[in-house]
């Protein structure tokens, strides 16, 4: 499998993505193309001023107890609300906050502040997810289509943490093009025995993947082509499934 940077400008709202996109990367037929949430969140103008937002008394707690400024926190809650969620963990460092964005059908995503970070944004903002990201990934798998003339498949990607390690890894938050999922149940091992629960997590693989070649600091590659992979295209467009909570191996730790 080979993975591919594509360096870009810095970008700003009203970029044409699609453009610099195709201007700074060649493109075949069956590449998974991995995006950066903040670069289309960006482009689509979605950062929100720290100086516009009114503060609660939540919001003061929440700051004097994890940290980051009271209007980071209050906009951490109004992203909470806006994709019906609610805080679910703090310490001193971080508030995580577990989400149900419209469309998503199966299960939750826990995120730390509701996605939200300052990382590649001016002083003053803060910047989350798209406003929708499944909107987004499917306008942006077409116009690809329209420009190059090649299928290619996307998923959008962000940094998360996990329980009980230190660092980030990426998880993918949608996918267009191919299953997120590859159900190993009923397959054999090298012994014969017959897999029963074992479902591998293609897309958050890819994402991790190329969440090492994207970096988080002033790399510039909010973009990475995923080439040779064997993965199937399929019909599939939407958020990555997750797990119910009673289902959930951590559930009553985290």
């Amino acid at each position: 499998m080979q993975l591919l940077p594509i360096h870009t400008p810095l970008l700003r709202e009203g970029d044409d993505l699609v453009s610099i996109l195709t201007e700074n990367a060649e493109f075949e037929d069956g590449d998974i193309l991995a995006l950066s949430s903040k670069a289309i969140a960006t482009v689509e103008g979605s950062a929100i001023a720290l100086e516009d937002i009114d503060v609660s008394e939540e919001a003061e707690f929440l700051s004097e107890h994890c940290g980051k400024t009271p209007a980071l926190r209050q906009a951490m809650l109004n992203e909470t609300q806006r994709l019906h969620g609610k805080v679910v963990g703090k310490c001193k460092h971080a508030v995580l906050t577990e989400l149900k964005p419209d469309g998503l059908k199966e299960g939750t995503i826990m995120a730390a502040s509701a996605g939200l970070d300052q990382s590649n944004i001016p002083a003053g903002f803060t910047i989350g997810w798209p406003m929708d990201p499944v909107v987004s990934v499917g306008q942006l798998r077409k116009a690809l289509k329209d420009v190059t003339g090649k299928d290619i498949a996307l998923l959008i990607t962000d940094s998360c943490c996990r329980p009980r390690r230190i660092g980030v890894t990426a998880i993918a938050l949608v996918v267009s093009g191919f299953d997120p999922l590859e159900d190993m149940r009923g397959k054999k091992d090298l012994f014969g025995r017959e897999m029963t629960m074992t479902q591998e997590a293609r897309a958050d693989q890819l994402a991790t993947a190329a969440n090492i070649i994207m970096g988080n600091t002033d790399a510039s590659i909010p973009a990475v082509i995923i080439r040779d992979h064997a993965i199937p295209f399929s019909d599939f467009e939407g958020w990555v499934p997750g797990i119910e909570p009673e289902e959930d191996l951590f559930h009553g730790i985290i």
